[in-house]
């Protein structure tokens, strides 16, 4: 699949390292800047898959999935930051 959309094996190592310190620091408390950092990644990492695989001719069915994730991730991001607008109040 990397090869498939011009990824070498490489980088897989280095996002599998960034997105385990993205999830760790959304799921420790505090740290509100590394907490927008995190989902500013996650949001720049589904972004650059969906246009890799559009880039590589792949049909939407095949990368369907990942516009749910970013979904996901911008769901997320809305009830973090609502959430803690609150905490502040």
């Amino acid at each position: 699949m990397l090869k498939h959309i011009g990824f070498t094996p490489q980088i897989m190592q280095l996002l599998a390292v960034l997105k385990i310190l993205g999830v760790i620091t959304l799921l420790v408390p505090g740290f509100p800047r590394l907490k927008e950092w995190a989902y500013a990644g996650f949001t720049f990492d589904l972004l650059g898959a969906i246009y890799a695989f559009a880039v590589a001719g792949d049909p939407v069915k095949d990368w369907v999935f990942l516009i749910v994730a970013l979904g996901f991730v911008a769901g997320s991001y809305v009830c973090w930051r609502r959430k803690s607008t609150a905490d502040l109040k």
